[in-house]
């Protein structure tokens, strides 16, 4: 078993060699839009997982993530020969290209975090004229007036 350090080294170093290698030796146009934003090696060294991103040629279009998946499918064993003179170990670990979820999930969460500081801002709104229904606290006792306790407070001094 290899050291976990080691293969998060392998793995930066993974991630940097396939990036370079899709952005200036493979000349697959369906590469043109794909960013790699993560790589994760086995403890074994011998299986990495490389996640990408995908974006569309301007921002209202949507990516080609199956042209994508198809472009790297096709160039993987290209990479896997660059990896394997690029990191110099004994064994090349084989790739396996995965489409990154993370950009997905985050603007997933920024439109539910949108949606409850808006309701927040409503719940504002009416609060601002609003009183109370009842009493301020409803369940404090209120004090009852003693006449006793005034003469008593005349008679200690």
């Amino acid at each position: 078993m290899a050291d976990p350090a080691r293969a998060r080294k392998l793995a930066k170093r993974i991630s940097t060699i396939v990036a370079s290698a899709i952005d200036h030796e493979i000349k697959d146009p369906r590469l043109d839009y794909v960013t790699i934003t993560d790589a994760k090696v086995t403890a074994d060294l011998h299986d990495a997982t490389v996640y990408y991103t995908v974006r569309g040629v301007d921002l209202g279009s949507e990516p080609d993530l199956d042209g994508a998946a198809a472009g790297l499918a096709k160039a993987t064993g290209v990479l896997r020969s660059k990896v394997g003179a690029g990191t110099g170990v004994r064994f090349t670990p084989t790739l396996t290209f995965v489409a990154d979820t993370v950009p997905d999930a985050a603007r997933h969460m920024e439109e539910l975090l949108a949606r409850a500081r808006a309701a927040d801002e409503e719940v504002a709104k009416a609060r601002e004229g609003a009183t109370h229904a009842g009493d301020l606290d409803p369940y404090k006792e209120p004090r009852a007036v003693d006449d006793d306790a005034d003469d008593r407070t005349d008679d200690a001094e």
